[in-house]
């Protein structure tokens, strides 16, 4: 896909350098009734709303947050480069990060993580994919992870042990076929064949477990072809085969209705994203019906993507200590435990996971299954990756929905678009 016309103004704009700041004293910035101004995703409207009120109550500075269509959110992003005209603050989605780090849109904010108090007990993987060249851009924001869910309701029909997620790849195929055997609207499983960015979300994961990669570091070489990658395709592709799957539901989706099905109470085990737990329950699906599992891979590892926004000081600001006031209190214990994890929502501090508020074992999984888990990085990942017309999807639809014979040439197409 090309890049747009006002994304294209905004790199050229970008001969222009960013505001120079002196560091406040205060390592977590100056609180003295700055106006400051974010734009965020509406994807994270909800999360990040919570967040803005809670601090916009509880501090002489006022954040003032614009959430943006989220398919319009990278065109608004590159027009407002282009005229200088970024706001105070803005996230990203982590996986865009290196593309907009690396072309100098947020200012950086190294010396202020590095003095920033329990930063080692902020998630690394949020850091790590706002730091370009060595330089640190942005902090983690709004977290999710992928997981799998099963319907203990479901297992129980198929006499399985409702109790007992799987815990290898394996495992997983099997229960959905046992499942699958119930018949009539029931299904094995599900999952969104024709959404490149649900599948990066959820199989990625599948190959980290195993100690496997999907890339090199420097995100320039896919992985995507290696006996490993074969292996997990060919699972798929049996269930798929066999009717195991939701077909052809699963097979078309593009990704705006991927987790609508699971809630509805007619997949035995899926892969979805943490944050839904809290809005699952729907005409199929009781609380109690839902089982939480870290995504295995074929030898019974686990991991999860790290996925969710990243936050970072626009290079147009001004207001650099304002801003950063706001970045370090989004990860300290008040803004981490009395918003975050009272509204059921994943911490990004591992280390206050055990508190008041997270009682459900399903939510502290969530809260510590993150250990294992990473954030790819690539500069880019969302041409190659999230369009629709890129090439991993059409390398993963032949290697589930076709034979797989052009995996070679397929990991060869994502590889010349990862080094664009």
């Amino acid at each position: 896909m090309r890049m747009p016309r006002l994304w294209q103004m905004a790199l050229a704009a970008l001969m222009l350098t960013a505001p120079g700041t002196a560091l406040a004293a205060d390592p977590l910035g100056v609180d003295d009734g700055t106006q400051l101004t974010l734009w965020t995703r509406a994807a994270t409207q909800v999360r990040v709303d919570q967040l803005v009120q809670a601090y916009n109550a509880t501090h002489k500075n006022q954040v003032t947050a614009t959430y943006v269509v989220t398919d319009d959110y990278q065109t608004k992003i590159g027009a407002a480069a282009a005229a200088n005209g970024l706001p105070d603050l803005f996230s990203a989605d982590v996986v865009f990060m290196p593309n907009w780090t690396s072309a100098g849109l947020f200012q950086d904010i190294t010396a202020r993580i590095d003095a920033m108090p329990d930063i080692d007990k902020v998630a690394p993987a949020g850091i790590n994919v706002g730091t370009w060249e060595g330089k640190k851009y942005g902090m983690p924001f709004i977290a999710d992870l992928s997981v799998w869910m099963w319907n203990k309701k479901l297992y129980k029909q198929a006499g399985l042990d409702p109790e007992k997620g799987p815990t290898t790849l394996q495992e997983f195929a099997d229960q959905a076929r046992a499942v699958a055997k119930l018949g009539g609207d029931i299904h094995g499983t599900y999952f969104g064949g024709n959404c490149g960015g649900c599948n990066v979300f959820t199989w990625f994961p599948i190959a980290w477990a195993d100690g496997e990669t999907v890339m090199n570091p420097e995100g320039t070489e896919s992985h995507l072809n290696s006996d490993e990658w074969k292996a997990i395709y060919k699972i798929f592709r049996d269930l798929v085969a066999d009717g195991t799957m939701m077909m052809p539901e699963s097979k078309d989706e593009a990704g705006p209705t991927w987790t609508s099905f699971f809630p509805k109470g007619v997949i035995g085990v899926q892969p979805m994203p943490a944050t839904q737990i809290s809005g699952l329950v729907g005409t199929g699906l009781e609380d109690a019906d839902i089982g939480v599992a870290p995504i295995a891979g074929l030898k019974g590892g686990t991991s999860t993507f790290i996925g969710g926004d990243d936050i970072g000081i626009s290079r147009d600001s001004t207001k650099a200590d304002a801003a950063w006031n706001f970045i370090a209190w989004v990860q300290s214990e008040e803004a981490q435990v009395e918003v975050v994890a009272k509204n059921g929502n994943v911490l990004t501090r591992t280390d206050l996971a055990d508190n008041k508020y997270i009682t459900d074992p399903r939510v502290k999984l969530f809260n510590t299954v993150g250990a294992n888990g990473q954030t790819p990085l690539a500069k880019n990942f969302g041409a190659t990756f999230n369009d629709p017309q890129g090439p991993w999807i059409v390398l993963f639809r032949d290697a589930v929905f076709g034979d797989g014979a052009n995996l070679d040439a397929n990991n060869d197409a994502i590889n010349d678009s990862l080094t664009q």
